[in-house]
């Protein structure tokens, strides 16, 4: 019997939220870079309705983490704050212990181990929607949950939008990831290659062994290779990293393959590389080849799925690094000068 399970049993309490009480956390009254976050006492989050007051023990630094830190491109502002970010504390993926839970809240009890998406995870406690929740796997431990929720969930979808669902049916289709060093293309190879795909990993030469101890059968080095010379074609092209033309992702496809880009840092700074996602989308419907892209989105249902295949060891959470909460800043730099590889962990 789970810690959760004998909390529902002995205690009708579990729905009463807690209140007060200040906690340490990690927090940023301006955008720009690592050096405005700093460490700080505030006050403990409150719970209401369908929500979930989670203590952290574990937390994941994403690259949405880092858009929300710089306030960059442009347009993030109009949905999280134009001047200062609306919610001060950052941070997304957590793990932990149930703390306190919504009077709607039916799935979880106080005392059950979660890991999913929150406010503000680079946190001590952090309030989380019943619905971006699902219970940590047993064989995992906190860190290695914690750093799966938004990279893991955004390379599942990325890959049903290319054509390939494990879920569903095995595949023989030939699949590049580009970016495949990062949190999302780690993630990306380790599920097509469990749905039976033949996976080449595209990345930069320092970090090629990486790509391969994930399961690879191919890996290119960008300085020595160009993915696009028309040596090979792929069913599949999942675009994680940079900014290569759609002219190039078409001339690597297969006549009816798919590139599905979701990413990519260079761009305008309004809409960063999301105008290359948006001229992809127009020039699909008068091809033959499928081009889309996809924003990730946290859904109980992929938790629980993701939940399954960590159990199982069908995937693995590959942790560069682990940083304590008050190295968050020195965290970030790294992540920020490109040397990550695999994901990168926050412990409390």
């Amino acid at each position: 019997m789970t810690a959760g399970q004998q909390a529902k049993e002995t205690s009708a309490s579990n729905a009463t939220p807690t209140s007060g009480g200040i906690m340490k956390a990690v927090v940023q009254h301006a955008y720009g870079s690592a050096d405005v976050l700093r460490l700080a006492r505030i006050p403990k989050p409150e719970v209401a309705g369908n929500e979930v007051l989670v203590r952290v023990h574990a937390a994941g630094l994403d690259r949405g983490t880092w858009h929300l830190m710089t306030g960059k491109p442009y347009a993030l502002r109009l949905a999280f704050g134009f001047r200062r970010p609306r919610n001060p504390v950052p941070g997304l993926d957590l793990a932990g212990t149930v703390e306190a839970v919504g009077p709607g809240v039916t799935r979880f009890a106080v005392g059950d181990y979660v890991f999913g998406v929150g406010k503000g995870s680079f946190a001590e406690y952090a309030v989380a929607g019943e619905d971006h929740l699902a219970l940590k796997p047993a064989s995992v431990s906190f860190e290695q949950a914690a750093v799966v929720p938004v990279s893991a969930c955004t390379a599942l979808q990325a890959l049903r939008a290319g054509g390939i669902n494990a879920e569903q049916a095995k595949t023989d289709k030939k699949v590049l990831i580009l970016g495949a060093s990062g949190g999302v293309g780690g993630y990306a190879m380790q599920f097509a290659k469990a749905a039976g795909a033949e996976v080449t990993g595209a990345c930069s030469g320092g970090k090629v062994d990486h790509v391969r101890s994930l399961g690879a059968d191919h890996v290119i080095d960008y300085a020595q290779r160009d993915f696009a010379d028309g040596s090979e074609r792929y069913d599949v092209i999942i675009d994680l990293a940079g900014n290569p033309s759609l002219k190039r992702l078409r001339r690597a496809l297969t006549q009816r393959g798919a590139a599905v880009i979701t990413g990519g840092e260079e761009g305008g700074p309004l809409t960063g590389g999301m105008d290359r996602q948006f001229r992809a989308l127009a020039l699909s419907p008068f091809i033959s080849q499928k081009l889309t892209m996809i924003v990730g989105t946290e859904r109980w249902e992929d938790l629980e799925h993701l939940a399954g295949l960590l159990q199982a060891g069908i995937i693995v959470s590959a942790i560069d690094r682990s940083y304590p909460l008050d190295e968050v800043p020195e965290a970030m730099r790294y992540f920020d000068a490109g040397k990550t590889r695999g994901k990168i962990a926050i412990t409390m």
